[in-house]
Order: structure tokens, then sequence, then C-alpha cells
């Protein structure tokens, strides 16, 4: 019996919208309701395919009945990434230590696409598929940064390290502010899990270890918040 092929279902307007007009994207099937192929026309028009008119019920069946779909959905295979080693030695990459909720995972690489990151990189074990909930949650961000995982981050961390990228590790006790972390050229950034932080063996791959300055009387952010801090801070270096 031939083993299954790999899929990604994308669901939501902004997510399918953002994969068909991504011409690295190979699409075998798109579902539709009447109202959602009507928003869609032109964008799939583009792509000379054809819509599966169906029922919401039919989504359900495909996807959930948790799902929040808004109407439309696809199959596609899978984006292959690059191997970090073929990773351009410039701007920024992000590295996320034992972050697994889908959630956080797309609404991370949403702020990477935001800001021109080019990977997020995370584990093969706690990253979770780069469809479903984290391409929707990612809003189309997921067609437009490279989402890597390997087997072994302290292993990458390493190899980044030596082409040239300044590894700086998120810890809210570090007496070293980012900004004043932060310099010019490579930078890779590493995240923790909420209430986990780093593991030992990250940090030691780290060239530093730093925090978000924050002047407020809660220290502690939703990952993906700090994310969207820590990129800032790296942008206006």
């Amino acid at each position: 019996m031939p083993a299954p092929q790999e899929q990604d279902l994308i669901y939501g307007t902004h997510a399918v919208a953002a994969a068909l007009t991504n011409p690295r994207r190979h699409i075998r099937h798109i579902w539709a309701t009447c109202n959602a192929a009507s928003r869609l026309r032109e964008t799939v028009a583009g792509r000379d395919l054809d819509v599966e008119i169906v029922q919401p019920a039919a989504l359900e069946k495909i996807l959930g009945d948790k799902v929040v779909h808004q109407g439309i959905a696809l199959e596609a295979v899978p984006l292959r990434p690059p191997h970090i080693e073929d990773l351009p030695v410039t701007g920024t990459v992000m590295l996320l230590d034992r972050v697994s909720d889908p959630r956080n995972i797309g609404a991370i690489i949403r702020v990477c696409a935001a800001f021109g990151v080019s990977a997020l990189i995370s584990t093969t074990r706690h990253g979770p598929p780069a469809g479903g909930l984290v391409a929707k949650t990612a809003s189309g961000g997921l067609e437009h940064v490279h989402y890597i995982k390997v087997p072994n981050l302290a292993r990458a961390l390493t190899y980044l390290s030596k082409a040239g990228f300044l590894i700086i590790g998120l810890d809210g006790g570090s007496d070293l502010t980012l900004d004043q972390a932060i310099r010019q050229g490579p930078l890779g950034l590493v995240l923790g899990a909420e209430n986990k932080g780093l593991r030992h063996l990250t940090r030691e791959r780290c060239d530093c270890m730093a925090r978000i300055a924050l002047p407020g009387a809660i220290a502690s952010l939703n990952v993906s918040t700090a994310a969207s801090l820590a990129l800032y801070a790296a942008t206006i270096r």
C-alpha cells in the first residue's frame, strides 16, 4: 500500500489568499462556500484552479467542527524550507526553544514576516506542522518566512554562531538589555517557552543573554509579544 502523500491543509481567507498568490505553492484542491469563492474569485482565477463549492458542514467534516475556516480551505503540497546551512548570513533569524503552541508559532511567523525575518527555526520534536492552525494564525506569513525544523537546536545554534550570527538568548532576569546587546551584523534571537525559558544547553550556545527593557510592573510577556518587541529592537539598531 503506498504511503500517504504529505499535505498542508490551509484555511481562512488571508492564509488561503496568500497561498494562492505564492508561486512556490502547489495547490491540490480548493473547497469554498459560494460567498468565500466570490471573495477570492480573482485570486483563484490567477492560478487557473477549480474550486469545489461546498456547504459549511462539508468544510467542518474536513477540518473539524471547531475550526474558524471563514468558508474556504485548500490542500497544498508542503513548502520545502532550506537547510540552515543554505540561509544567507545576513539579517535576522529567530529560534524557538520548546515553544509548541501552534497559535504562538503562527503569531510569531506573522511577526517575522512583518519585520522581514528570513527564517523561524524550531525543533522537530516541538514544532507543530506548518498547515492548519499555524497557517491560519500566521495570516499569510507562512508564505514569506521559512519555517525550519531541526532535530537539535544546540547544534543549529553552534552552526549559526560559527557562520557569523550573533546569538542572543532572551532572559527576563539578565542584567544586559536587548538594545545593549544588539550590534550590527547577522543576528539570531532565541526565545523559550513561557514559564520554562531556555534550556541550559541552549543558553550555553548563545553569545549572551539579554532582557527586553520593560518599565512597568509586569516583567513577563507572551512569547509572541516578546518576539514582536525583540524584532522591533533588532530593526532600530
